[in-house]
């Protein structure tokens, strides 16, 4: 599969409402008003996206002239990209075809910390697993989260909080040499916010992750924010207690660190209201839309945690001018696979001119 072929805006705009007309499917002139492209150029590219495999005839449509016209379809199992998602003690990968639908899952149990030989294996052995039913050859590539800091646009890791021998470690490369394919790195929740922006959710919002870390997704405007070295989002190290405990990033009162702290000892209403005030603070910074909520250690106990953080956020973040008053709070949808969804994302997004990959 030609993955820069594919990435020319007209074919992007064409590819996506391919997509979103569903089984149903679209006729040439619709695409043509709805694209503002000539019928000429529309003409030109459906016929090549049907000659690469990528749309289909859907029937015939009644007009109010003429013949009926013909209608065209995506092909959804024409091209797959796996999503990767590298937890802490968990390997997750999906197969997802152009449609975002999983077609195929692994998971493993895996420590960050068994070293990069381990998991570099674990990781190519998944994906090989996942590739089983035959559909390598239209492979855009292979989408990789896990935790930050890292930069994005090198595949490159910086010093994962716990596991400081990924500090400087060129995973982009690594991986993609030995998979034979192309290799996008992200953070785990990045990638998930990008799934989420993908799937639906308009506007501004900040998608908070809360598993054995704590991290943010920003998506402003439609658009991943991942700042000028992939830097934006290091939500857990936001420190809001100065004399609070030490956190593993030598900082003291680290949202993380609290949060964590008041698991551990079963205060879930306490860990509710530091979310809630670290992400009121956010509220009140970037003006957001919605705060979503996700990860293992919320998605186990979901409602005492969405209204613990709407409680701190209807005191703290009341948006003038706004009818809704406070910032809404929601559980993020996709349950345990979100982030590895999210980094399918990554390859397919850019494909239909969706976020930026």
């Amino acid at each position: 599969m030609n993955l820069l072929a594919l990435r020319s805006h007209n074919t992007a705009l064409v590819l996506d409402l391919l997509r979103t007309a569903g089984p149903d499917g679209i006729s040439r002139l619709e695409l043509a008003e709805r694209t503002a492209l000539t019928p000429q150029a529309v003409s030109k590219i459906t016929a090549r996206l049907r000659g690469e495999g990528l749309a289909a005839e859907a029937g015939h449509r009644a007009s109010t002239g003429g013949k009926p016209r013909t209608v065209l379809r995506l092909v959804p199992e024409a091209g797959h990209a796996v999503g990767v998602h590298l937890d802490r003690d968990e390997l997750r990968v999906v197969l997802a075809d152009l449609d975002g639908r999983v077609v195929g899952e692994r998971r493993v149990p895996l420590s960050l910390g068994a070293g990069t030989e381990t998991v570099l294996g674990a990781v190519v052995r998944e994906v090989t697993e996942v590739l089983g039913g035959g559909v390598a050859s239209t492979l855009l590539g292979v989408g990789v989260a896990l935790p930050g800091p890292l930069d994005h646009a090198r595949g490159v890791l910086h010093r994962v909080t716990g596991f400081p021998e990924w500090d400087g470690f060129e995973l982009r490369d690594v991986l993609a040499a030995r998979l034979g394919v192309p290799v996008v790195v992200d953070k785990d929740t990045n990638a998930a916010a990008l799934g989420l922006a993908v799937g639906g959710e308009r506007g501004s919002f900040a998608c908070l992750y809360l598993g054995t870390g704590l991290g943010a997704g920003l998506v402003i405007g439609g658009i991943v924010h991942r700042g000028a070295r992939t830097g934006a989002g290091e939500f857990g190290h936001q420190v809001i207690q100065l004399d609070g405990p030490r956190c593993p990033c030598g900082n003291r009162g680290c949202v993380e660190a609290l949060c964590l702290a008041a698991i551990g000892r079963g205060d879930v209403a306490g860990a509710a209201r530091v979310l809630g005030e670290s992400a009121a603070n956010l509220a009140g910074l970037l003006d957001i839309d919605a705060v979503l909520l996700g990860g293992r250690t919320i998605t186990a106990a979901p409602e005492p945690f969405v209204r613990g953080v709407a409680a701190v956020l209807d005191a703290r973040a009341r948006r003038e001018g706004a009818r809704e008053g406070a910032v809404p709070v929601r559980l993020a949808p996709g349950g345990a696979r979100a982030v590895a969804e999210g980094a399918a994302q990554l390859l397919l997004a850019p494909v239909f001119g969706r976020g930026d990959g």
